[in-house]
């Protein structure tokens, strides 16, 4: 066996040829399957990842409701808890202003015995102005002693004559 035949040589050249196309072709037609195949993942990832994506914010989209809500809550509770402090407050002050109206404003027993005497008081300065007994008082002299207006002209009384009649207003 020497050299090869130049006509099996060609034959062999065609066939690797043509064996080399069809690889060619299959491996065009398995890209142009992987296209679509990656397209097809391409486009169901997609769909996935925003129906993940419409759930994950939707989730979200509750939460933030629902924290809004607490917070509503929570207002309406402080406004409840500082509307009782408030009244508290003002209850607390009342009852305090009442107690000490109570412990520094006299009875209605201890009134009605002021009005007694008062009236007492009443009668006894009508009965003194009925028989000359408004007189005129002052303060006198540096002492500041009780002093009286007396009528000078008229009659001494006493036993060392030290009494002189009133001076009526």
């Amino acid at each position: 066996m020497g050299e090869p035949e130049p006509l099996n040589e060609t034959l062999r050249i065609g066939l690797l040829l043509e064996a080399a196309q069809n690889q060619q072709q299959r491996v065009e037609e398995a890209l142009a399957g992987l296209r679509e195949h990656a397209q097809a993942l391409d486009e169901r990832m997609s769909a996935q990842v925003g129906r993940a994506l419409e759930e994950v914010l939707a989730d979200l989209h509750r939460q933030v409701e629902e924290a809004a809500r607490a917070l509503r809550r929570l207002h309406r509770a402080a406004d409840v808890r500082w509307m009782l402090c408030s009244t508290a407050a003002t209850l607390l002050s009342a009852l305090l202003a009442l107690s000490a109206a109570h412990l520094m404003l006299p009875s209605s027993e201890q009134v009605a015995a002021l009005r007694a005497r008062r009236a007492q008081f009443l009668a006894d300065i009508a009965r003194l102005r009925r028989y000359g007994g408004a007189v005129e008082l002052r303060r006198c002299g540096v002492r500041g002693r009780l002093c009286v207006r007396v009528q000078r002209g008229g009659p001494a009384y006493g036993a060392h004559g030290d009494f002189l009649p009133v001076k009526a207003p």
